[in-house]
């Protein structure tokens, strides 16, 4: 039996991978990112590829490995957390944040530019156009393998050319220079960068379309596990070219934009801008269109892993059911704006990305070194405690009173990094004295 791909065949899958993370947030982060970083654009942006393109790649090789999915790799920890962790994961980057962000950010780019300044600001054409797009994300997601099939041979390519355009113009007329930088990226560029690639959900999505790769390299009748994970890691390096080349040109473009635009709210709205000012009317339309494709294919991939994950769970609710329930919600959730999503979906990503992280690289160790359940649970129970913290200090709550301060990193964002570490040594000591 036939266990190899041809290149061709690779290509088309890791365009596929590439077309269901290209959507939302690959597209607003790195232009806001490249604005506040102005002059430190480039240790910010290398942060950000760690947390956005880096961990999402490790997550798709993780699933490979463990030969089913998240809540296979969570069993280790303990039945119940590879019940929970996945159902928070599902609802996160889908209706919660994910699946809404997507309807926003197309609407941000493809409508508002061509909006009458009276209508701009009001709420009904945002809930027209999100009744409209999640409306066909509805319809698509009934059959969702032909229009990912369709995005990853045609629309995705087109989509990196118009992007390559677009940058290529920045490049060749600049719109301005790099400016000083804003905020933490004065003094902590990088790892604030490492912190706002969580905002692209990327790695928690590799957690839900690692499965929707395997699942399309079974279809060609390849079983063996190691054959599959070698084109996954084959897939998701061409992926991850894309997403490089996508988020350093996109946080150019925001860096140099500022003398020009100034500074706006959001990605979505410096990147129109941007358009507008390279190639006028026709760049805001050909952007519009291309990136309302991206969001509409990452919409669909999301409604239906979500879909799939959650059918599963209550089996008394068809997949169809639970669709159009979560196309709803997300139509509702949708309309508080791109910007109020933004700043509800920090406080909970920074408390739920440090679980993930951890939870793929113990996935790692377990292949390398057999990593008893113990190992698991020490090291996530800590990890959950100060990123938990972390998170409530990045919803506005003052920790200052548990004087954690000595904790290494704690300050910038990501004082789970170390007791994480120490956690896990501690397990390992303890699988080894303890008895089984």
């Amino acid at each position: 039996m036939n266990q190899h791909t041809s290149g061709k065949q690779t290509l088309v899958i890791g365009l596929m991978l590439f077309a269901l993370f290209f959507g939302a947030g690959n597209m607003i982060f790195p232009p806001a990112l490249g604005q506040q970083a102005g002059e430190h654009m480039w240790p910010a942006i290398l942060g950000f590829l760690i947390t956005g393109v880096g961990l999402p790649f490790l997550g798709i090789v993780a699933i490979a490995l463990s030969g089913n999915d998240i809540q296979t790799i969570g069993n280790k920890v303990h039945p119940i957390f590879g019940l929970i962790f996945p159902i928070i994961l599902y609802l996160t980057i889908g209706p919660f944040f994910g699946i809404p962000r997507t309807g926003t950010v197309s609407y941000e780019i493809s409508v508002i530019p061509f909006l009458p300044d009276q209508l701009a600001d009001k709420n009904t054409p945002l809930l027209i156009y999100t009744i409209i797009f999640f409306g066909l994300s509805y319809w698509l997601s009934l059959n969702p393998s032909k229009l990912v099939d369709r995005i990853g041979k045609i629309l995705t390519p087109a989509l990196l050319i118009i992007l390559v355009i677009l940058t290529g113009k920045a490049l060749l007329t600049p719109m301005g220079d790099f400016q000083t930088p804003q905020g933490d990226y004065k003094d902590g560029a990088f790892f604030n960068g490492f912190l706002e690639g969580y905002l692209t959900m990327d790695t928690l999505s590799a957690l839900v379309f690692g499965i929707v790769v395997i699942s399309t390299i079974k279809e060609q009748g390849i079983k063996d596990r190691m054959a599959i994970t070698k084109i996954c890691i084959k897939a998701g390096l061409i992926a991850s070219a894309g997403l490089v080349f996508v988020y350093v040109s996109l946080a150019f473009i925001g860096a140099t934009s500022v003398s020009t635009t100034g500074y706006l709210d959001n990605g979505g709205a410096i990147l129109s801008s941007a358009a507008s000012i390279l190639f006028g009317s026709l760049g805001k339309v050909v952007l519009g269109l291309a990136i309302t494709f991206a969001c509409l294919t990452t919409n669909v991939g999301l409604l239906s892993a979500c879909g799939n994950y959650l059918s599963k769970v209550f089996p008394k609710l068809s997949y169809k059911q639970i669709v159009l329930i979560l196309s709803v919600f997300s139509t509702c959730v949708a309309n508080f704006g791109l910007t109020q999503l933004i700043s509800v979906s920090v406080p909970l990503l920074t408390a739920l990305y440090p679980l993930a992280i951890v939870l793929i690289l113990l996935s790692f160790l377990d292949y390398v070194v057999p990593t008893k359940s113990i190992v698991y649970i020490i090291s996530l129970s800590i990890t959950a405690v100060f990123s938990i913290i972390d998170g409530l200090k990045a919803a506005g709550v003052n920790v200052d009173g548990l004087h954690l301060d000595v904790i290494p990193l704690f300050n910038i964002g990501i004082g789970w990094l170390v007791p994480a570490i120490a956690g896990t040594v501690v397990g390992y000591i303890v699988s080894i004295v303890k008895k089984d």
